[in-house]
Parts: C-alpha cells; sequence; structure tokens
C-alpha cells in the first residue's frame, strides 16, 4: 500500500514543481500539499474505505484548483495549464470513477461529477465523457425544469463531440420532451378557460420544429441509416410528430436506397402497421390482415434485391422469412401459410439454381451462398433453412460451407452443425466434429467439447478430453474453471486433480488475471486443501503478476484475510 501511495504522490511532482516555479506557490504550500495529499491518499487505501474519505479527497483537490484560478488572476499568469490545472481535473475524474463504481446507486455523487464537468471540465477545455453531458443536460430539463440550460448544455457537449450519436439522440429527444410539456400546459390553460396573452407558446416550438432543426444538423454530420432510424424511433414515441416521422421516412427512402438496412426497416415497418378495426376481430380475419402484410413485406424485401442485389440485403429477406417461419399459432389459415412457406422454398431452391435473379418466393438460400461463398452469416441461414427443412445433405454442405468461410470467424457454423448432429447422428459422429472443430481457432469449442463429454459420458470422460485439448491452444479462463467446476461436483473431489487444474490455467492467464490467483487460494482454504499452501502461492502471485492486477490482488488478497472477499 505504501508503495501504491507514494508513485501517487511521485506523480504529482511535475505539477508541483511548476506551481511553484511559476510563482503561484511557495515552497512551504507545496510541502504542506504533499503532506495533506499523503494523508489523504492512504485514507483511500485502507481496508474499509468510506465515500466520506473520497468526497474530502475530491473537495480538497477542487480546493486547490479554486486558490489556483484566483492566484493567476492576482499575478496575471495564464500560462501551463496543461502542466498545472490538467493533471489536477484528470486526477479528480479518477477518484470520481473510483467512487462512483463504488456506490453506484448514489444519484448525488454521479451529479457532483456532473457539477464538476460543468463548472471546470468546459472551462478549462478538457475533453469530458459524453455522459455526463447527457446527465447534466438532462438534470437542467428534469430537476431544474431548465430547457434553455439544458439546450446550452447539449451545444456545448457536440462542440467536443460533434459526431456522437448519443448526444444528438438525447437532443433530439429532449426538444422533443420540451414541445410535448408546452402542449400539455397550453390544453391545461385553455381547458381551464385561462387567457393565454401572458404565456409565449410559439407554434414552431409547439410542432417540433426545434427538433427538426436537431435532426437535420445530426444527421447532416453522421450519415448512417441506422442512425436515421433511430432518430424516427424516437419521434414516433410522441404523437404530435406525424409531420416530422413523413420527412424523416422521405430522407431515409431517398438517401439510404443503397443501404440493406433501410429495405429491411421498411419491410418489417408493414407488420407493425396499424391493426384492424374491433369488427375484424376473428381469427379468420387476423389471418388474413397478417397474410396481407407478410405478402407485402416480401415485396419490399424484393423490391430492395432488385435495387441492391448484395449479401447484406439476401441475408436480412432471408432472415425475416426464417423468423416468420418459426411462427407458432393454433390459426388454421396461419398453419397453411407456413406450410405453403415450406413448399415454395423447394420449389424455388430448384429454380434459383437455373436463374439467380429469379423472382424470391420467398427464401434465397442455396442461390446466397454460391454467390456469397465467404460469408458466415449467409452459410448460416441458408443451413438453417436446409435443416428446417430435410432438404439436401447437410453434412456434405457442412463441410463445403467450412471450406470456404474463413476459419476464426466459423464459430456458428459449428454450433449448428454440432445442433444438426446432436439430433441426428451418432455420439461418434459428433464427437469426430467436436476433435476438428477443437484443432480450429475457435476457442469455445474446447469449450463446447468439455461439457458435451461432461453431459454424455461423464466425469471419466470429461477428464480425458480435458487433458486431449490442454495444450491444443489458444484457450479461455473458462475451459479450466468449468474442469474445476466439474471435479468439484464429484462425491469425492481430490485435491491434486484440482491443483493440476489450476497450475494449468496459470501457466495461461498468471501474468494478469489476480482473481485466478485468489480462486487458487481460496481452495487451499476450504475443506480439501491445506492452508499452509498459501503463502506460497501467494508470493509466485507477486511474482507473475504485472501491472495494475497487482494492486487488484494485493486489494483482494487482504480482504480475503479480513474475511470481507
Amino acid at each position: 500500500m505504501a508503495e501504491i501511495v507514494q508513485q501517487r504522490i511521485e506523480d504529482r511532482i511535475p505539477e508541483l514543481e511548476q506551481l511553484e516555479r511559476v510563482g503561484l506557490f511557495t515552497k512551504k504550500e507545496v510541502k504542506s500539499v504533499v503532506k495533506r495529499v499523503t494523508a489523504l491518499e492512504y485514507k483511500l487505501h485502507r481496508l474499509i474505505v468510506n465515500k466520506e474519505d473520497f468526497i474530502a479527497y475530491i473537495q480538497y483537490e477542487i480546493n486547490v484548483l479554486e486558490l489556483i484560478k484566483k492566484r493567476r488572476a492576482h499575478i496575471h499568469y495564464k500560462f501551463k495549464r496543461e502542466e498545472i490545472e490538467f493533471p489536477i481535473i484528470h486526477r479528480i475524474h479518477g477518484i470520481f470513477r473510483r467512487a462512483t463504481k463504488k456506490w453506484k446507486d448514489d444519484v448525488q455523487l454521479w451529479l457532483s461529477h456532473v457539477a464538476f464537468c460543468k463548472k471546470w471540465v468546459c472551462k478549462q477545455g478538457v475533453l469530458s465523457y459524453a455522459t455526463l453531458w447527457i446527465m447534466a443536460a438532462k438534470s437542467e430539463l428534469e430537476d431544474q425544469d431548465s430547457s434553455e440550460s439544458a439546450r446550452h448544455l447539449f451545444l456545448r457537449a457536440l462542440r467536443f463531440h460533434p459526431n456522437n450519436k448519443k448526444v444528438y439522440q438525447e437532443y433530439f429527444r429532449m426538444e422533443l420532451l420540451h414541445a410535448e410539456k408546452l402542449r400539455k400546459q397550453k390544453a391545461e390553460l385553455e381547458k381551464a378557460e385561462i387567457d393565454l396573452g401572458e404565456y409565449e407558446f410559439s407554434p414552431a416550438i409547439l410542432s417540433g420544429r426545434l427538433a427538426d432543426v436537431v435532426y437535420k444538423d445530426a444527421t447532416g454530420k453522421i450519415k448512417e441509416a441506422e442512425f436515421v432510424i433511430s432518430l424516427l424511433n424516437i419521434a414516433a414515441i410522441f404523437d404530435f410528430t406525424k409531420e416530422l416521422q413523413d420527412s424523416i421516412l422521405q430522407d431515409l427512402q431517398t438517401n439510404y436506397a443503397a443501404d440493406s438496412l433501410m429495405w429491411d426497416f421498411m419491410a418489417r415497418r408493414e407488420l407493425e402497421a396499424p391493426g384492424l378495426g374491433e369488427e375484424h376481430h376473428s381469427a379468420k380475419a387476423r389471418a388474413l390482415d397478417i397474410n396481407r402484410r407478410e405478402e407485402r413485406c416480401c415485396q419490399l424485401y424484393e423490391e430492395g434485391l432488385r435495387v441492391i442485389s448484395t449479401e447484406p440485403m439476401w441475408s436480412r429477406y432471408l432472415d425475416f422469412c426464417l423468423e416468420r417461419l418459426k411462427r407458432k399459432t393454433n390459426v388454421q389459415e396461419l398453419k397453411e401459410k407456413v406450410k405453403k412457406w415450406s413448399r415454395w422454398t423447394e420449389v424455388w431452391m430448384t429454380e434459383v439454381k437455373k436463374n439467380y435473379k429469379v423472382v424470391l418466393k420467398p427464401f434465397v438460400a442455396m442461390a446466397a451462398t454460391e454467390r456469397y461463398h465467404k460469408s458466415v452469416t449467409t452459410w448460416s441461414l441458408s443451413l438453417q433453412t436446409l435443416v428446417q427443412l430435410g432438404s439436401g445433405d447437410p453434412a456434405r454442405l457442412f463441410q463445403e460451407a467450412l471450406t470456404h468461410v474463413n476459419p476464426k470467424e466459423s464459430l456458428p457454423l459449428w454450433q449448428l452443425q454440432l445442433q444438426w448432429s446432436t439430433a441426428n447422428q451418432t455420439p461418434e459422429d459428433t464427437e469426430a466434429i467436436f476433435k476438428v472443430a477443437s484443432k480450429s481457432f475457435i476457442i469455445m469449442m474446447k469449450d463446447s467439447y468439455l461439457n458435451w463429454s461432461y453431459t454424455t459420458g461423464g466425469y471419466k470422460k470429461a477428464r480425458k478430453t480435458f487433458k486431449s485439448l490442454q495444450e491444443n491452444r489458444p484457450l479461455s479462463k473458462s475451459f479450466f474453471t468449468r474442469m474445476v467446476e466439474i471435479e468439484k461436483e464429484q462425491e469425492a473431489p481430490k485435491m491434486n486433480h484440482l491443483r493440476e487444474y489450476y497450475e494449468r490455467a496459470l501457466q495461461e492467464f498468471g501474468t494478469s488475471d489476480d482473481d485466478l490467483w485468489l480462486q487458487y487460494i481460496q481452495e487451499e482454504l476450504s475443506t480439501l486443501g491445506q492452508p499452509e499452501n498459501c503463502g506460497k502461492i501467494h508470493w509466485r502471485a507477486m511474482k507473475f503478476l504485472e501491472g495494475e492486477s497487482v494492486e487488484r490482488f494485493v486489494s483482494k488478497y487482504t480482504l480475503l484475510q479480513t474475511g470481507h472477499a
């Protein structure tokens, strides 16, 4: 602990030297600062820390900033801000982050951080977190009822984060909330028959015109269909924004016709359009309505494919169709529709091989893989379709898919093949797939193989699989910890086996994973272990761990010793 505190004090030396060199602080004052912050640092590194200690430290640092500000004004010195104020501001941010991480639910602590940002970050030119700007603006709007201050903060935030989507989204939402609030106030006054002459209700603001200004500025800088759709979804929450929504929709269709996401969004909107009236509540009427909507969805997807016959466009259409095929319903008309789609698929798959650009009804399975044979997404969706319909030779198609795609991206295909094999092949066939998959670069396959071995063959099978894979890198931490769990699930777990698993895991992760060392120590402290081994493990951890993991280990180990872990 003393070493950490000493290091933090040494980190301050450059700014303290600058303070004395430029005449803002005397030598005596610098010594006083060192003495005070040393005491404050030690309080933050005690076994049990209090929120008040963090607050006291933050307040002291802010007091130092205030004093520097006054001294600067007194001697008219405006230089060296980067060497003096900036490190202090960053340090205060760090203390705030540590405090808010520990006391996540303390709203006042978060608001104090926001208040600090408003007062110092803006004026000193340090880039703050966009989230804090948003919190500050929301606080002004919700707690202080000041839309003007909130607007001002959003505009300041955009100076530092000119392309931040979240800032724009919340700014846009704020203007709509403000307009909605004014509309409600106006309606209440009118209902009470109060003269509106004394009040200012601008038609432009009431109609959401300020939100439209934010929208145009945002979409002028961030030209992404997904972002435009996010703003449209926000506007759709408010019942007075039809004109604004229509305008956004028009922009979306005009500017993003070459983006598959636009077509996917427009098609799926057909399913969410206003429903039928009360007179159409029968099951048959609802089924007809769903049929009509689905037909319109397909028309839009096919129109999109005529405009942009790209891999993402094919994949989105196929994904939509798979979702519709998976529906479960008791309505006979809808059951017939699902069967009809399945029959269409088989007919279409035969036709599409003759002509890639055939009108799609409604799937794009194998044609898409022929054109985009390196796409994991396309293969995955196509194989799901074929497996569901029981068409073709899945085993051969899986092998074909895996020869085309990048091995590092092939996890979804391996998972799908294993799912199919488990349901349709012998355990021997499935294990053969696991063995091949485990030789790939995909770490998760080894975890899956270990779990499958334990489920199908029990402990002995799992241990055999573990031994066969433990040198086959890359490996995950969960591969080792799962074997530890399996060992401990046995009636008579063996401590020498547990040590074997931990030791092997530490060979892979011992330089960075402080939790792994602590788990090993806790294992030795259990009824199975030997507590006298803990000292040696602690010594090895301190020797092998690197960087910040050492500090974390020391802190957690201390808590463990005092019974707080």
